[in-house]
């Protein structure tokens, strides 16, 4: 098909957007949820007119493409994703709608400049949202009265620090790993009783069921998922600009806003934004998702403590091992790995204390960590959305959690005296 004929498809003099699918007529919610949200003011193009049109002027008038296709296109994808950057350079924004793609799919086409994404079929309203969202006009920024010019210094980057990078790791859904690494990150970030504080930063890179914005009480921002989409062109500003600030003490990675595939991001990727924070914070803290990934790897050897958080039941122990066995398979260094006990017995409960000996012997590991029950006001503080020192300062878990902090600032400090 030759420009001019790929130009006669569509009168764009009336419309502001187009669908662009191998055949629109596999994807009949869309095209309901189209004539819904924009009426007639939209056309249609298959992958291999939408090139043809998009270099005409007409295409100009564009405001945005959905982009649909299903695993059936991935055979395409490279026209798919030639289709998408082409958008992009015009500045056109576009809405991938996709049924079925593999997550390296998805990826590449956030990466090549999709702007959102929407699983097919698609949910109630949510096509109209996302084109709400890419419509909208940017945020402008305020300019800050000049008495506050100068307070945000945490938010700036530095690219001058040299991090310790503290990962946390749930052994089973519900051990308390996310509290552990708020609570901790907290209190590093208020360990110096004088002085200056240290810089703290929080990555919650369980990008489905992250909860770190939920227990801080914090916003999800788009642009987590801009910055994770495209990590390659991150430099230290996008970064710091991507965190969220609680009482500008803790500097916080949230989650993305929707549930996106944890092969969102590689190895490079991970590799990219623990270097970012290493380099602008002085501690670093990880949640890492309950399941092991590509990438876990590269936070398992980038990091210098990483805590694996147990409780004292089967589900703990089974998981403990099946891990051990595969780092220990693949050559990966397990002995880096703290394990935390949480919801520790008592001091005076001898058979309570006995179990977890007994259960550190058969797994053949130490349990260096005794974290007590903090009882129901860790769950309030976490609902509340507010550190546990903050909400109940006297809580034994909260003591517990300071004084490790203290314990790992000292550790550092004499560390970085002996290195210099």
């Amino acid at each position: 098909m030759n420009n001019a004929a790929a130009a006669a498809l569509i009168d764009s003099t009336e419309l502001i957007a187009c669908t662009v699918s191998r055949d629109v007529q596999v994807f009949d919610l869309l095209i309901e949820d189209m004539e819904t949200a924009l009426g007639e003011r939209w056309g249609d193009l298959r992958f291999d007119e939408a090139l043809a049109f998009l270099s005409q002027p007409e295409a100009a008038e564009l405001q945005f493409l959905a982009v649909a296709m299903d695993a059936e296109d991935e055979d395409d994808l490279d026209q798919i994703s030639e289709v998408v950057r082409a958008a992009r350079d015009q500045g056109i924004k576009v809405i991938l709608i996709t049924e079925d793609v593999s997550p390296t799919t998805l990826h590449r086409l956030l990466r090549d400049g999709g702007d959102e994404f929407v699983p097919y079929p698609l949910p109630e309203n949510e096509l109209s949202q996302a084109i709400d969202r890419v419509l909208a006009p940017p945020a402008e920024t305020p300019a800050a009265p000049p008495a506050l010019v100068d307070e945000p210094k945490a938010l700036k980057p530095t690219g001058t620090h040299e991090a310790v990078l503290i990962a946390v790791h749930g052994m089973a859904g519900g051990t308390g790993a996310t509290t552990f690494g708020l609570n901790l990150a907290w209190e590093l970030a208020n360990v110096n009783k004088k002085g200056e504080q240290p810089r703290v930063c929080v990555l919650d890179l369980d990008l489905q069921y992250g909860s770190m914005s939920t227990y801080l009480d914090l916003p999800r921002r788009e642009a987590v998922l801009e910055l994770l989409s495209a990590t390659d062109m991150m430099d230290s500003t996008a970064f710091m600009q991507a965190l969220v600030s609680f009482d500008e003490k803790l500097h916080v990675l949230t989650a993305p806003s929707d549930m996106v595939p944890l092969e969102l991001i590689d190895t490079d990727d991970v590799g990219r934004l623990l270097e970012m924070a290493r380099t602008n914070f002085d501690y670093v803290i990880i949640d890492m998702p309950t399941a092991m990934v590509e990438w876990s790897q590269t936070v398992l050897e980038a990091s210098h403590v990483y805590f694996a958080m147990l409780e004292l039941d089967m589900r703990s122990a089974q998981n403990t091992l099946r891990l051990k066995r595969t780092l220990q398979s693949e050559d990966l260094p397990f002995d880096k790995l703290r394990f935390v006990m949480n919801r520790a017995p008592g001091f005076t409960d001898l058979s309570g204390k006995a179990r977890v000996k007994r259960m550190a012997d058969s797994l053949g590991i130490p349990i260096e960590v005794m974290m007590p029950d903090g009882g129901r006001q860790v769950a309030q503080s976490c609902d509340h959305g507010t550190p546990l020192a903050v909400a109940a300062p006297k809580n034994a878990l909260r003591k517990e959690l300071a004084k490790l902090a203290a314990s790992v600032h000292a550790v550092n400090k004499s560390e970085a005296a002996d290195a210099a």
